[in-house]
C-alpha cells in the first residue's frame, strides 16, 4: 500500500475517552476514534452536523437578504460563520447569486439531509428535485409509445422528441434551419457518430489537442485505419495549448483537397482535469483553412454560455446528466445538416432506415436525417426530462459563472496557505487556476471551475491519491482521484510525458506505476449548479486534517485495515 503520508512512522494514539469524540465511520461498521484536542474548526468536519442559519444582520448589505449554510453543533460554528463573513466582506459581490441558494434549499436539500460534500460536477451534476416531480408527473399523467408507431402513444413521444430538439437548438442558439439535433447515448457516443462517419482517407489529417478527453482521443483509431495523419497539438504545463502553436501545426496540416482527402479538427471547449478554456474562435481559423470542426461541450456547457451562432462549428457534442444532472443516458450531437449529409454511417439498423433488401444489398436510408444516425429505438420516455432540464438551467446558468469564481478564488487562495507543521505546503495545484475575477452576472469566466491538485507529505513527496480519496469518502466528501479520462491533459500537468512514451502495447495501468514507482493522477475538485460556500470551506477543513500529522497517521492506518475495500482512485 506504499509508505505512510509523513516524516516519521505511522503510530496509533490512544487516549481516554472525552465527552466530544469525534468518530470516522467505516463500511465494517467499525469506526477511528479522533479525538486528538484539534481545534474546534477542525473538530466540526467530522463531528458537526449541518443545519440551516440565516447570516448575521448586524450591517446588512444593500440587497436581499439570503439564507447560507454553515457546520453546526448546537449553534453557529465559529470557525464556519466566521470564515464566510471573511468570505463574504473579500467577494461582495457573491451575493449576487443569492437566488442559487435559494436553489440549494429547494432542490438539493438531500446534500444537508445526507451530509454529503458533493464536489466531482465534471464527472456529473446532481439532479434538482423539481425536475425529478415534474417528469413524474409527466409519466404519471401520460401514455408514450415507440416513435416508430403511427398510433397515437407514438406521436406523443415524437412530439416529446421534437420539442427536445427544438429546446437544444434553442439552448446553443443553433439556427434550426442549418442544425439539427441527434439522441445519442452521451457525449462519448455522439463523438463515436462523428469518428465511425467521418470520410478520413490517404492524405487526410486528424488534428487534435494532447489535452483532450479519451472519447476525442479514440477518434483517432478511425482515423489511422482509414490512412489519415493523426496530428497532436502539444499541451502546456498546465494542460491546453498555445494558440500560436495550434494555429501552426493546423496551417501545415491543412487540406489539400477537400474533396479526396478532407480534414477533421476537434476542440476540446473545456479540459476536464486542466481546468483550461480554449477559445472557440481558433474554430473559425480552422474553417477558414478547409477543416471540419467538431466541438467537445461535455466539460464546457454545464457552467458556460455557448452560442453556434457566434461559433459555427460543424458539430458539438454534450452529455445532459453533465448538464442537469437527469437523466443518465442521453445526449446529443449538435450538427449543421449540410455536415451530416457528407458523414456515411458503416451499418444502418433499426430506426435508419426505410427499406432494407434481404437477401440483397439495397438500403433505403430514413428521408429524416437525424433518423439516420439514431440507432433503434430513441429513449423517448426520458427526452421530456430534457425540455425541462434546459428550462430549468436557463434560469440559473445567468449567475454560475459569478458564483464559481468566488469560490475558485477563495479555494485557490485557501488551499495554497495550508502548511504541514514543519511548514511545507499540503497540497501542489497543478490546472490553471483563474487569472480573471468576474463582478458581475452574465460575464464568463476564462476558466473552468477545477482544481486538479496533489497532495504532498511534510517532506514534499506525494501522498497517494487512493489514500486521500478514501479518507475524503468515509468523511463523506465526494471527489474524484485518477487521470480521469484525460491522459494527455494529465502527463502535461505531472511532467510525465516522457514516461508516458515508454508505455508499451500489453503493459497495464498497475505496471506503468510499478515502473514509474508511483500512483499516477489528480486529485480534483470540482464545482458546478448546486455549489455553495459550505462546500468550498469543507474542502478546506478536509485539507487541514491531512496537515495535522496526528490524524494523517490515524487515516492512513485505517486505510491500512482497510485496504480490501479500497478500489477507488483507479481510473484512467
Amino acid at each position: 500500500m506504499g509508505k505512510p503520508p509523513t516524516g516519521s512512522q505511522p503510530h496509533i494514539i490512544v487516549r481516554k475517552r472525552s465527552a466530544i469524540r469525534p468518530r470516522l465511520p467505516c463500511t465494517s461498521g467499525a469506526s477511528i476514534d479522533l479525538d486528538l484536542d484539534l481545534d474546534r474548526s477542525l473538530d466540526s468536519l467530522v463531528n458537526e452536523k449541518f443545519r440551516y442559519i440565516e447570516p448575521p444582520r448586524e450591517n446588512p448589505p444593500p440587497l436581499p437578504s439570503f439564507a447560507v449554510y454553515a457546520l453546526t453543533k448546537d449553534t453557529v460554528s465559529d470557525a464556519a460563520s466566521g470564515a464566510y463573513q471573511e468570505f463574504l466582506s473579500s467577494f461582495p459581490e457573491y451575493r449576487l447569486t443569492w437566488i442559487l441558494d435559494s436553489l440549494r434549499r429547494s432542490d438539493y436539500g438531500r446534500l444537508e439531509t445526507t451530509g454529503e460534500t458533493y464536489v466531482d460536477y465534471m464527472g456529473g451534476s446532481i439532479y434538482p428535485e423539481s425536475l425529478i416531480r415534474a417528469h413524474t408527473e409527466f409519466l404519471n399523467r401520460s401514455v408514450l409509445g415507440n416513435t416508430h408507431s403511427v398510433n397515437n402513444s407514438s406521436k406523443l413521444s415524437l412530439k416529446c422528441a421534437d420539442e427536445a430538439r427544438a429546446a437544444v437548438l434553442s439552448f446553443f442558439r443553433a439556427p434550426s434551419d442549418k442544425y439539427t439535433v441527434i439522441f445519442t447515448a452521451n457525449a462519448t457516443g455522439a463523438l463515436k457518430l462523428v469518428g465511425e462517419s467521418y470520410p478520413f482517407a490517404e492524405g487526410s489529417s486528424y488534428v487534435l489537442s494532447c489535452d483532450s478527453h479519451n472519447s476525442v482521443n479514440g477518434i483517432r483509431e478511425y482515423a489511422a485505419y482509414r490512412g489519415a495523419h493523426v496530428c497532436y497539438i502539444p499541451p502546456t504545463s498546465t494542460g491546453g495549448f498555445e494558440p500560436s502553436l495550434a494555429k501552426d501545426l493546423l496551417l501545415r496540416n491543412r487540406p489539400r483537397s477537400k474533396k479526396s482527402a478532407p480534414c477533421l479538427f476537434a476542440l476540446t471547449g473545456q479540459s476536464n482535469i486542466s481546468n483550461t478554456k480554449n477559445s472557440l474562435s481558433i474554430t473559425e481559423y480552422a474553417t477558414s483553412l478547409g477543416y471540419h470542426t467538431v466541438l467537445d461541450g461535455a466539460a464546457l456547457a454545464p457552467t458556460s454560455s455557448i452560442s453556434l451562432s457566434e461559433f459555427p462549428v460543424d458539430a458539438m457534442a454534450v452529455s445532459f446528466y453533465k448538464l442537469f444532472g437527469f437523466p443518465t443516458g442521453v445526449g446529443a450531437l449538435i450538427v449543421k445538416k449540410s455536415f451530416l449529409e457528407q458523414l456515411k454511417r458503416p451499418w444502418f439498423a433499426g430506426g435508419n432506415v426505410e427499406i432494407v433488401q434481404v437477401p440483397g444489398t439495397v438500403v433505403i436510408r430514413s428521408h429524416e436525417l437525424h433518423e439516420q444516425f439514431e440507432d433503434g429505438t430513441i429513449n423517448y420516455l426520458t427526452l421530456p426530462a430534457v425540455t425541462e432540464g434546459l428550462r430549468f438551467l436557463s434560469a440559473y446558468l445567468p449567475f454560475l459563472p459569478l458564483r464559481l469564481s468566488c469560490l475558485m478564488h477563495y479555494l485557490v487562495a485557501s488551499l495554497s496557505k495550508i502548511r504541514h507543521e514543519r511548514g511545507t505546503p499540503v497540497v501542489r495545484i497543478l490546472s490553471a487556476t483563474p487569472s480573471k475575477r468576474l463582478r458581475c452576472v452574465g460575464e464568463q469566466s476564462d476558466t473552468g471551475s477545477t482544481i486538479s491538485m496533489i497532495f504532498l507529505d511534510p517532506s514534499g513527496e506525494p501522498i497517494s491519491n487512493s489514500f486521500i480519496e478514501y479518507s475524503a469518502s468515509k468523511l463523506n466528501i465526494s471527489l474524484r482521484t485518477g487521470c480521469v479520462c484525460n491522459p494527455g491533459g494529465a502527463a502535461a500537468m505531472l511532467g510525465i510525458e516522457e514516461d508516458m512514451k515508454h508505455f508499451q502495447d500489453g503493459l497495464s495501468r498497475i505496471d506503468l506505476e510499478r515502473a514509474m514507482g508511483k500512483e499516477i493522477g489528480v486529485v480534483r475538485i470540482s464545482l458546478g449548479l448546486a455549489s455553495n460556500f459550505q462546500d468550498a470551506w469543507t474542502v478546506v477543513r478536509f485539507t487541514q486534517l491531512i496537515a495535522v500529522e496526528k490524524t494523517r497517521n490515524l487515516l492512513w492506518e485505517h486505510y491500512r485495515m482497510n485496504d480490501s475495500e479500497i478500489q477507488i482512485g483507479q481510473a484512467i
